[in-house]
């Protein structure tokens, strides 16, 4: 091996330990399962470019019903034959992008989020390797592409949006442009991807992002916790107030 493979091969070990290391102080394991709420996933997929975090992202089929041509994770419903998020997330990403599940070195499950139709979103961590091509599912999947993890606490097109959360009070939601070089595209991350990215380069970097989050940057797993926690108090309000 030439010096300077020796030189990429190493930063990416470091880059992938140092990760490994953070990620699995915030993992959440099987501790928000049992809650009664129809359940999804999703997978981060990580991946080591030039010695840098990259985080691989889809874009919904314009042929879907919902949410067609948003930006989002490899994921979806959990099905009877699952045993766990992990494998809800690994059984997705193959059926949309052709990752096998034996190519995915899964690290943790983060604390979840709720999207807009109350499933219980798990959002699952694992590497790939650099090299993976993806062949995206056209039904399902438009495109594929990787943003260096980075940009989401250090972005250079970023604003934020008032949206109402699933139990009905205002909150802010993150809005990243990307500017594509490799596509020669534009991609608008935003809503739930955004947040679940957000959290993940927190967690990873323990560095402060550029912009406001909804956390204590000095406890940030417990003050995750506590915003899913209150979130799902009040959605479950609002859903006795409702009957």
């Amino acid at each position: 091996m030439a010096a300077a493979e020796q030189e990429a091969e190493l930063r990416r070990t470091r880059a992938q330990e140092r990760a490994r290391l953070r990620l699995r102080e915030f993992d959440v394991g099987g501790r928000f399962s049992h809650l009664p709420l129809p359940k999804a996933s999703v997978l981060l997929p990580l991946l080591v470019r030039g010695g840098t975090l990259h985080l691989l992202l889809t874009v919904r089929s314009m042929q879907l019903r919902r949410s067609p041509g948003e930006v989002c994770f490899p994921g979806g419903k959990s099905e009877a034959i699952d045993k766990d998020e992990i494998d809800t997330a690994l059984r997705e990403a193959k059926e949309e992008v052709g990752l096998q599940p034996e190519k995915v070195e899964v690290i943790c499950r983060l604390v979840p989020g709720i999207d807009k139709m109350n499933h219980l979103v798990t959002p699952v961590v694992g590497f790939i390797e650099d090299t993976f091509q993806a062949t995206p599912n056209p039904d399902e999947v438009s495109h594929v592409f990787v943003v260096p993890l980075e940009y989401f606490i250090k972005p250079l097109h970023y604003n934020t949006l008032p949206y109402k959360t699933s139990s009905g009070s205002i909150s802010r939601m993150h809005c990243f442009t990307y500017e594509d070089q490799e596509h020669k595209m534009s991609f608008r991350i935003w809503g739930l991807t955004a947040h679940f990215a957000v959290f993940l380069a927190l967690v990873i970097f323990g560095k402060r992002p550029t912009f406001e989050v909804d956390y204590d940057l000095d406890n940030l797993i417990s003050s995750a916790e506590n915003n899913f926690m209150n979130l799902y108090a009040a959605l479950r309000e609002r859903k006795k107030s409702n009957l």
